[in-house]
């Protein structure tokens, strides 16, 4: 049975120096990388003969608009089936340089996982077959899940504060 620790130390030698904030929120091995080294990482984790990590659960993006130098992660879920053993990998992007390698030379399912997460965040996969909005109209020029609007209408006259517990 693999454990956090092992897989964490096994990682921490191979890419010294290229992954750090190692973290276990929820018994869930979370790593640091940076976008040099996702597509390395996430080669060695799914061709690796003991952890097989090699299901791509899940790849979204955050942002973070006050982490200067890091406003947006790209947080990429995987799974390994044989052993079922989970980690989280995040990479860490400036608002000035949204780029990143796409996945979808190891990963099939990465196709429509990056182009939501190009949808939503803007963040731009390197090499990705076909960048394209998959779920808003093509003619958006903004990008819904990003922190940069206001929560509320100001402008509206029919919100009644105490309806809302203020």
């Amino acid at each position: 049975m693999l454990t956090n620790q092992e897989v964490a130390e096994h990682i921490a030698e191979k890419f010294d120096g290229s992954v750090a904030d190692f973290e276990q929120p929820y018994g869930l091995l979370t790593l640091t990388t940076t976008r040099e080294t996702i597509i390395p990482l996430l080669a060695y984790l799914k061709d690796h003969p003991v952890y097989q990590i090699s299901f791509l659960t899940d790849i979204t993006g955050i942002h973070y608009p006050e982490s200067t130098g890091k406003e947006f992660a790209v947080v990429y879920h995987i799974h390994s089936l044989v052993n079922n053993f989970r980690t989280r990998v995040k990479v860490f992007l400036g608002k000035d340089d949204l780029h990143i390698p796409t996945a979808t030379d190891l990963y099939a399912s990465a196709n429509w996982m990056e182009r939501e997460t190009f949808d939503f965040f803007g963040i731009l996969f390197d090499g990705h077959p076909n960048l394209t909005r998959i779920l808003n109209i093509e003619e958006m020029d903004y990008h819904p899940m990003r922190k940069e609007y206001p929560l509320e209408d100001a402008t509206r006259q029919d919100k009644i504060d105490a309806l809302f517990g203020r």
